[in-house]
């Protein structure tokens, strides 16, 4: 008997195709048989044999336990193509954001920052980076125990709520082989790159990512890209890149990566794939047509994007890249010296930032979400523009107030999306969901909590824009795919038990930028490897999840 059968489902499979009814079956962690219509016959939408569970005497499969999901809709778990969990899964490994979405699995060590590989050095010095992407608890609270990406992965192997899979992040790479600085490598600089790279891969991780408006990333040009995007091809893995402008060079920036990719033969994945700011709104089909143009050329392009107009990141990301050249340390006594401050004004306020992808910044946008100092809590939830009109100073001076009083720690959120370019991107049929979500700050942006049910809801459901069975591919089987993960991401017999089962008329997002830590409604069950996450609802607190290292859950293994 099959340890659990979820009864009368509506089966949305991840493949894209149209829905049915049917009894599936889950035992030993993975889909054991599925029935259409509760008929006798074992084997699945693709007719494939189930592995010889039992039926009762009237034909229909049987279960020890058995989940009544007459009503729900059945999909595989929801694949989170863009999260920054790195430490708060381990911090907070029942991770209630993402079961409660029906997430299964997030892909980690995105936009070229993360904690592996590093030394005490390196470590140290992301630690502070990404304080306000994932805080920083003090030695006495939590345990660093990790270097390498097999000794990350293994950490995460203690137990979290969901599976992971890591992308070796460039900027951390690029620290422990040059620091911070802003030239392109040496040989044998780029050698000990290339080197990292590869061992990193071969501990397990998926691909690469590059943050290349994050300190140190953006000082890498083109041709080094290309020499890491080679290796990185050479073990069969992608590239993620949080590319050089979402703003003023968008167009340029996107070609740029699509270049990297034709000379390198490197899979591309383009992470949070959007196109905002004033001088981008209504451009969404000129990046389109740049990605069809390339996928007419045989590129290997998948992207991602999240269901929401405002972005989200550090405050001192707006900074240019010269100001940040040597680390926090550095940028701190730039920030404290007037002749530097200056020449930051005028670059943040007349010329467009790099760090603010080209845009003269609109203090209007900006508005401030989390800080690590406590004694600064009196300004989230504000915007620069209206805490400069209150003090009598202008939105750069209360810039470089917060970044100083911070230590570089504030998060803010940026109001410069436009509706019309987040639906057409959407639509396009290499497209993937990823949340790009912050779990810190007192009102750290809605996406962490409700990104997928937004997408089954108000794109869904509500708008139309695409229909729930396009909507679940889009989570489920097609990042799989871009993950090559075997047996994951759809529902067949055989495949991993990530599922989900939620009602198609409720599910909906509560999450708002007022009250961003609200859990989605209509997500019933959740189940990681065949053990329950979510049941009626509620968390479970069990821990199934585990990372997922390349080779070792691929369907295509490249030669080592």
């Amino acid at each position: 008997m099959a340890d659990l059968l979820l009864r009368d489902a509506t089966v949305i499979d991840g493949t894209g195709t149209d829905r049915y009814r049917a009894d599936v079956t889950v035992t030993d962690g993975r889909i054991d048989e599925i029935s259409r219509d509760g008929g006798s016959g074992r084997g699945g939408s693709a007719g494939t044999a189930g592995t010889g569970g039992t039926g009762s005497a009237d034909g229909r499969l049987t279960g020890r336990r058995t989940i009544d999901a007459d009503g729900l809709v059945l999909a595989p778990g929801f694949i989170d193509m863009h999260a920054h969990s790195d430490l708060r899964l381990l911090l907070e490994p029942d991770h209630p954001s993402r079961i409660t979405q029906g997430v299964t699995l997030e892909v980690l060590g995105q936009d070229g920052l993360s904690y592996a590989p590093a030394d005490d050095t390196t470590l140290a010095a992301l630690r502070r980076q990404l304080a306000g992407w994932n805080g920083d608890p003090a030695d006495e609270e939590f345990d660093w125990n990790w270097r390498t990406v097999a000794q990350y992965l293994d950490r995460l192997d203690t137990g979290t709520a969901v599976n992971t899979c890591y992308l070796v992040p460039h900027g951390s790479v690029r620290m422990l082989a040059m620091g911070w600085a802003n030239r392109p490598p040496t040989g044998p600089e780029l050698d000990r790159m290339k080197h990292l790279l590869d061992q990193s891969l071969t501990d397990g991780a998926v691909g690469m990512s590059t943050g290349l408006t994050y300190t140190p990333g953006m000082y890498a040009d083109t041709a080094e890209l290309v020499e890491l995007c080679t290796v990185v091809a050479a073990r069969g893995g992608f590239h993620a890149p949080h590319q050089r402008s979402y703003g003023a060079g968008a167009l340029e920036g996107y070609a740029e990566m699509v270049e990297i990719s034709r000379r390198s033969g490197c899979p591309l994945h383009l992470t949070h794939a959007t196109m905002n700011f004033g001088v981008n709104e209504g451009r969404a089909g000129q990046f389109l047509a740049l990605v069809d143009a390339a996928l007419a050329d045989g590129i290997d392009i998948t992207l991602d994007s999240y269901p929401y107009l405002p972005g989200s990141t550090t405050l001192a990301a707006l900074l240019p890249s010269w100001s940040t050249e040597g680390g926090p340390e550095a940028t701190l006594a730039r920030l404290a010296d007037p002749a530097a401050r200056e020449r930051i004004r005028a670059d943040v306020e007349e010329r467009g930032s790099d760090g603010c992808h080209g845009v003269v910044t609109d203090w209007d946008t900006i508005q401030v979400s989390g800080v690590r100092n406590g004694s600064l809590s009196a300004v989230v939830g504000r915007k620069v523009s209206e805490l400069a009109a209150e003090q009598g100073r202008t939105g750069t001076d209360v810039f470089f107030a917060l970044l100083r009083a911070d230590q570089l720690g504030t998060t803010i959120l940026q109001h410069v999306g436009h509706e019309e370019n987040v639906r057409a991107i959407m639509r396009h049929p290499v497209h993937t969901v990823g949340s790009d979500g912050l779990l810190v700050g007192a009102r750290p942006h809605p996406r962490a909590w409700g990104t997928f049910p937004r997408y089954l809801a108000h794109y869904s459901r509500e708008l139309g824009v695409l229909t729930l069975e396009q909507a679940i591919a889009r989570m489920t089987g097609r990042p799989a795919r871009r993950l090559g993960l075997d047996r994951r991401g759809l529902v067949r017999p055989g495949h991993h038990a990530d599922l989900v089962l939620f009602d198609p008329d409720a599910v909906r997002d509560t999450a708002t930028f007022d009250r961003p830590r609200q859990a989605a409604e209509g997500i019933q069950h959740v189940l990681v490897n065949g053990v329950a996450a979510l049941t009626d609802g509620k968390p479970t607190g069990d821990l199934a999840g585990r990372a997922l290292r390349r080779g070792a859950d691929r369907k295509v293994r490249a030669a080592d």
